[in-house]
């Protein structure tokens, strides 16, 4: 599972390479850029997340649960913002602030794997 996630994080990381030059010269102002960053911010954190599994630092179901977290809400976040600069519409009403406070969680769940991590 953690080679998975690792490359889903990768491919994530790219897109936010991609999303962050498209803010910055194809469709400024469009919010391409905020979906850019939030993918190159969280796909590094899930990448260490794994680590830490791998490591043992982290608690593995709890660590593996709040990777998938992380990785549901920066693509609702990130799809949202890049699906209406790009066509107009939306996933569905809410989306990206549902991929907000789905992040957020992703966090809280990191936090409690490391706390229930094998000592």
């Amino acid at each position: 599972m953690l080679p998975i996630l690792i490359a889903i994080a990768a491919v994530f990381g790219c897109a936010g390479i991609m999303l962050a030059a498209a803010g910055a010269h194809a469709k400024p102002g469009a919010g391409l850029d905020s979906a850019g960053y939030m993918l190159l911010f969280h796909a590094p954190a899930v990448i260490a997340a794994c680590a830490g599994i791998a490591a043992g630092l982290l608690s593995r179901p709890a660590g593996v649960i709040a990777a998938i977290v992380l990785l549901a809400g920066v693509a609702l976040f990130a799809g949202d913002l890049a699906l209406r600069a790009y066509t107009g519409h939306r996933l569905f009403p809410m989306a990206a602030p549902t991929g907000g406070v789905v992040m957020m969680g992703g966090w809280v769940l990191l936090a409690l794997a490391a706390f229930l991590a094998p000592r």
